[in-house]
């Protein structure tokens, strides 16, 4: 086999040490064969099942000045690899290896010492070998601490859900007015439109149909107002807080996504977006023009479609 071959099926750790160059020589520690039980893949047949994906990974860390002094807290710990693995695994359902490697690389870089990272992850049950990726990333030039590099605190957003009333109401202009008065990011959450959703037999198709529906009703809240805009991701919702953007919730990926699936079904559309203000550690969500339910993630403060002052 052709030595480029042979390394290309290597352990990440003799491609570290194949590209390594004879300027400032780095440590390195591996991870190796990490195997954890996920949902994750693109395809329709990976949703709602786990499989086995494996990681392998070398980290090249600028080796210490002094004694160790037998200092766990002095070294990149195995540890804070994992933690990255599982931190990134917790924050939602992906679809791709490729996104999974480059945001577990992200987040090990942000070690002090990480100058740069091998990351293998394969999938063991998707076919009689292992499929996979891998990717290699280092730490821009001239980056000293990653500090400068984490993003800046995202502003604690107000979570307002609007019943189908309150969309129609001329005071809707009023209220936005109001609520963005206060200062804070502004997300709105819907449900369904009073026309009835088709219904079919299958759980997981009909679960998709509802959460289209509400889909459908953000659009309709956007149309009434230029100030709202439809999301549907976290990352779009974070930039979209940071920059005083009005948002209106569009809820199937954020929820069909979610390492934490809600218990909320989606024509309990209150309680869904009480689950969504969760997310975000509010303490209150404001309803204005729907029934309080039975029951929600958040303390819920409740006025009427009639009301203009909130």
């Amino acid at each position: 086999m052709p030595s480029e071959t042979r390394l290309a099926f290597a352990h990440p750790s003799e491609r570290a040490e194949a590209t390594a160059t004879d300027a400032a020589p780095l440590d390195r520690i591996s991870l190796r064969d990490h195997t954890v039980e996920v949902e994750i893949g693109a395809f329709q047949a990976e949703r709602g099942v786990t499989q086995r994906i494996c990681f392998n990974v070398v980290v090249e860390v600028q080796p210490l000045t002094g004694p160790i002094d037998d200092d766990v807290d002095r070294i990149l710990s195995y540890d804070r690899v994992t933690e990255a693995i599982a931190a990134e695994l917790a924050v939602e359902r992906l679809a791709l290896l490729e996104t999974l490697a480059e945001r577990v690389a992200e987040r090990i870089l942000l070690e002090p010492q990480a100058m740069r990272v091998f990351v293998r992850i394969e999938k063991l049950d998707r076919g009689p070998g292992a499929l996979g990726v891998e990717i290699v990333r280092a730490r821009e030039q001239g980056d000293v601490t990653p500090d400068a590099d984490l993003p800046t605190e995202t502003p604690q957003p107000e979570l307002v859900y609007l019943g189908n009333d309150a969309i129609g109401s001329p005071h809707l202009g009023g209220w936005l007015d109001q609520l963005l008065a206060l200062g804070r990011p502004l997300i709105l959450c819907v449900g369904a439109s009073d026309t009835p959703a088709p219904q079919v037999a299958h759980k997981m198709a009909q679960r998709r149909i509802d959460l289209l529906a509400i889909e459908q009703n953000a659009w309709v809240l956007a149309a009434r107002d230029p100030r709202c805009v439809v999301v549907d991701t976290r990352t779009e919702l974070d930039w979209a807080m940071k920059n005083g953007q009005t948002c209106v919730w569009a809820p199937s990926k954020i929820v069909l996504d979610s390492v934490d699936t809600p218990s909320a079904q989606p024509r309990d559309s209150v309680a869904l977006a009480a689950w969504f203000a969760a997310t975000f550690d509010a303490q209150e969500m404001l309803v204005i023009g729907a029934e309080r339910p039975e029951s929600a993630s958040v303390p819920l403060r409740v006025v009427l479609a009639s009301d203009a002052t909130l």
